[in-house]
């Protein structure tokens, strides 16, 4: 364990060997000026040292005043010096020696380290005024030791202009003490002690240079006692900056400080009046008396000049506070105990339209409202109430409401007061706080209000639905979401301007579908929430709000919306969900919410109550994707390839590749994954790794003079990726496979999503050789138009269509439409989902080229396909 020293015990260790040197000089028979000079030099420079040491951070930062403490240092040192050289200096025949000289400067920056102890210092606290009364402190000393110690020195002193000269140090000494003792009593500093032991020892110095004055005067040396004042003082200063103090020290108050030169021009006064009566004349005592006189005439003159400075301030105060009272738009009313109103102050007319006369000798309680009126009259009464304590004289505040000419009730905020000038009357201050109440009227509003449509918004509905369940309970308690389908491609097409003025069109259908009862909101983007309030949740209730939710899509489905002069077709998706027993209200707006996604996720424009299972399957899906991204670093997606054959000749032209995901030990099907991978954006990096690794192992194929060609199907979020179109080339050229052997399959709805990017990005694919396909062909809502806008190479029918070959006529003449339209077009034809004989057999009829599907060939690993690999070299007619 580290221990830390003390300084304080080698300070103290030192003051004691110095008190042990002055006693052996003593014992040792050493003469009064050697010991004074061994204990002056001893105890300075143990000072100097202390000082010099604790202004150097050995004391808590608080404390440390290392300017003003090495200022006394200096001090100190320049003391000591002095006090060293007195033994040799006072051989010479001067009143006034080099070392007095010493001892001069000495006192002088004890008396400035003093005074800089001080915050702020002594020297900034009026120049002239601390002068002055330094020097009444002084001349009244310099009276009471003229007449008991001086006067009679002076009478037997045979040279007066030496006497005054001996006389010149502590004089100086005693000036300077007066000086800054008042503002170091009265300081507030972190550490005083340090302040008042300097003006001990400055208090000393002026005692001990008295008497050596003397002494000299007298052809003696001066006493022992005299000489060890300064020393013991110099000893208490070297422990003063270690002092700790428990608590702050309590300031001397400043009516004292500031008294105290006149309590010492008063005793001086006395006792020179009874030495005049008890003595002859005293000239140099009359001097004195002249001169604190005239010095207190000074003062009197610059106390003169101050008050009337600070008249003027007040003045200067009391205009600036009028002007602030008028600027502010504060009228201020001056009433009697019974509150009628006696004076009134500028402004009332400007801000509530009466002019001063209508209101003055008239009750101010005419002008209060009815219900303000008891706190009003409660406050007066308390206010004119003689008994009441000191704190009612700061002012009491109230909010109340005042009658303006035009009849109106302005809210306002009034202080009252006792008026300074009367305490029977009362100040009352009112402020016209009309804006603000509007300000904060409106605040609300917007914070509970949607701009766009003007209904209550999330915020206010949460807090409604809480409110309604913890007063009524779970019973007939539902919530309805409502989402706007294909709202997104208005705001795309015509605008977000557009798109919210749809969506004030929307609010005014949907409030005119509930009842006045319901809480209609705006939930956010396209989306709207009701809340209702009923009796049980069973039977005819949940109807209700079944029927409700079916009248709100129809409120949305039923007529176009006109935007941007054209008519908008939009349906509505609904959810719907009943409050439970101690079902959270945060969890019955989920479900709704759950329940409105699912209605969505079905085709939109239908209503679906929330089930159970609609959560398990959100939180299965959020597994799912907070999954995937671990799979994907983990490499547990594999490729399996479902190969695509020439249906005249059972060749294997190339092969599809499909995504497997295997969690563990547990097969993922695509259908779950996909999804929530389009959705967080891990799709992007799964379909790279998808296309490096397949066109790697294609390549590796063609390489075996294997004529086989790779399809891969594309998601939006892929294609729309940055650098997308530099991904496929990059896999290419890294593969070796050439540009001319891999097809990218889109489905049609990519396409009318975002038609403009999505056939841009696909026709720079189609600049660089890579050939472009349509999947599930005759699904979409534009296929013949994109076939016109995007060169395309292939066609694949939806197993839709092939799956009602031979049993169904309409779809066996849709299917025959869609090869001979293929045909004529010169693109290649695939029929995906071939399953049975029968649906292979008519599809060769019809011309069709190519064909996939389990009768053909199931998906299999890159394995499998080697097996399919032919023996011999086969051109590929694709």
């Amino acid at each position: 364990m580290k221990v830390r020293r003390d300084p304080r015990v080698p300070l103290t260790t030192a003051a004691g060997l110095g008190a042990v040197a002055v006693v052996v000089a003593l014992v040792t028979g050493g003469s009064a000026p050697v010991v004074t000079a061994i204990a002056g030099v001893v105890t300075g420079l143990l000072a100097a040292i202390s000082l010099i040491m604790a202004a150097s951070r050995v004391v808590p930062a608080h404390r440390r005043q290392p300017g003003a403490w090495r200022w006394m240092a200096a001090g100190s040192l320049t003391w000591l010096l002095g006090v060293g050289v007195r033994p040799v200096a006072d051989g010479t025949p001067f009143v006034l020696t080099f070392a007095d000289l010493l001892l001069l400067v000495g006192s002088v920056l004890l008396a400035i380290g003093c005074g800089l102890s001080v915050k702020p210092p002594a020297f900034t606290r009026g120049v002239i005024r601390q002068a002055a009364d330094a020097y009444l402190g002084a001349a009244s000393v310099f009276t009471v030791a003229w007449v008991a110690v001086l006067g009679p020195a002076f009478r037997k002193a045979e040279d007066t202009g030496a006497f005054f000269v001996a006389l010149a140090l502590p004089v100086v000494c005693l000036l300077a003490t007066c000086a800054i003792t008042p503002a170091v009593a009265a300081s507030r500093s972190g550490n005083r002690v340090v302040g008042l032991t300097g003006v001990g020892v400055l208090t000393a110095i002026t005692v001990a240079e008295m008497a050596t004055a003397l002494a000299r005067l007298d052809g003696d040396t001066a006493p022992l006692a005299a000489g060890l004042v300064v020393p013991a003082m110099l000893l208490v200063l070297a422990v003063a900056p270690w002092v700790q103090e428990d608590r702050p020290a309590r300031p001397l108050p400043a009516a004292l400080t500031a008294a105290t030169p006149l309590v010492l021009v008063a005793a001086a006064t006395l006792v020179a009046t009874l030495y005049a009566i008890g003595s002859s004349h005293d000239a140099a005592l009359v001097v004195v008396a002249a001169s604190v006189v005239l010095v207190l005439l000074g003062r009197l003159f610059v106390l003169l000049v101050e008050t009337a400075g600070m008249r003027r301030l007040v003045d200067v105060g009391e205009q600036q506070l009028r002007r602030l009272a008028e600027n502010t738009g504060d009228v201020v009313l001056v009433c009697d105990p019974g509150g009628v109103i006696q004076e009134v102050g500028p402004g009332l007319e400007t801000t509530y339209g009466y002019r001063p006369e209508d209101l003055t000798c008239r009750p101010i309680f005419d002008y209060i409202h009815p219900e303000d009126l008891p706190a009003v009259q409660a406050l007066l009464d308390r206010m004119t109430d003689e008994d009441d304590g000191p704190e009612q004289e700061g002012g009491t505040r109230i909010s109340c409401r005042f009658r303006a000419s035009d009849g109106t009730w302005r809210p306002t905020e009034s202080v009252a007061a006792r008026h300074v000038r009367d305490d029977d009357l009362v100040l009352v201050t009112i402020r016209d706080l009309s804006d603000q109440v509007a300000l904060r009227n409106q605040v609300t509003h917007l914070t509970f209000h949607d701009g766009v449509t003007g209904l209550p918004n999330r915020a206010y509905f949460e807090e409604r639905a809480r409110d309604v369940l913890s007063r009524r309970g779970a019973g007939g308690t539902a919530v309805i979401f409502l989402d706007l389908d294909g709202f997104t491609s208005v705001n795309d097409s015509v605008g977000h301007a557009s798109g919210d003025h749809l969506l004030g069109q929307a609010a005014r259908r949907l409030r005119s579908a509930v009842r006045a009862d319901d809480t209609l909101a705006r939930w956010g983007g396209d989306e709207f929430a009701v809340l209702l309030e009923g009796g049980a949740s069973g039977g005819a209730d949940a109807q209700t709000a079944i029927d409700l939710a079916e009248r709100l899509v129809r409120a949305v489905s039923n007529e176009p919306f006109r935007v941007a002069d054209r008519d908008v077709a939009l349906t509505a998706s609904v959810g719907v969900a009943f409050a439970e027993e101690d079902l959270p209200p945060g969890d019955l707006l989920r479900n709704a919410d759950v329940a409105m996604s699912r209605a969505k996720e079905l085709g939109g424009r239908r209503v679906e109550v929330f089930a159970t299972h609609m959560h398990a399957d959100v939180l299965r899906r959020l597994e799912i994707a907070s999954d995937l991204q671990r799979a994907l670093l983990e490499n547990q997606f594999a490729i399996e390839y479902q190969p695509v054959v020439d249906l005249a000749t059972s060749r294997v032209t190339a092969v599809e590749a499909l995504v497997r995901w295997w969690r563990g030990s547990t097969f993922v099907p695509p259908e779950q994954f996909l999804g929530p991978a389009e959705d967080t954006g891990i799709i992007v990096p799964l379909s790279e790794w998808i296309l490096r690794e397949a066109c790697r192992e294609v390549a590796a194929w063609r390489a075996s003079s294997w004529d086989i060609g790779l399809a891969l199907n594309l998601s939006a979020r892929q294609i729309m990726a940055p650098r997308f179109v530099e991904t496929v080339a990059e896999a290419l050229s890294e593969s070796g496979l050439p540009a001319s052997a891999l097809t990218l399959e889109v489905i049609e709805e990519m396409l009318v999503e975002d038609a403009g990017e999505m056939i841009s990005r696909l026709s720079e694919l189609r600049t660089l050789g890579v050939r472009l396909a349509i999947d599930d062909f005759g699904t979409g809502y534009a296929s013949l138009a994109f076939l016109r806008q995007l060169p395309v190479d292939m066609i694949k029918i939806d197993p839709s269509f092939v799956s009602g070959l031979g049993r169904d006529d309409t779809l066996t003449l849709l299917t025959k439409t869609i090869v001979q339209l293929g045909n004529d077009l010169g693109l290649i034809v695939v029929a995906e989902g071939i399953e049975r004989p029968e649906q292979l057999d008519l599809l060769r009829k019809m011309g069709c080229t190519r064909g996939q599907g389990y009768l053909v060939a199931r998906p299999m690993t890159a394995r499998g396909v080697d097996s399919l690999m032919p023996t011999t070299t086969l051109q590929n007619t694709a």
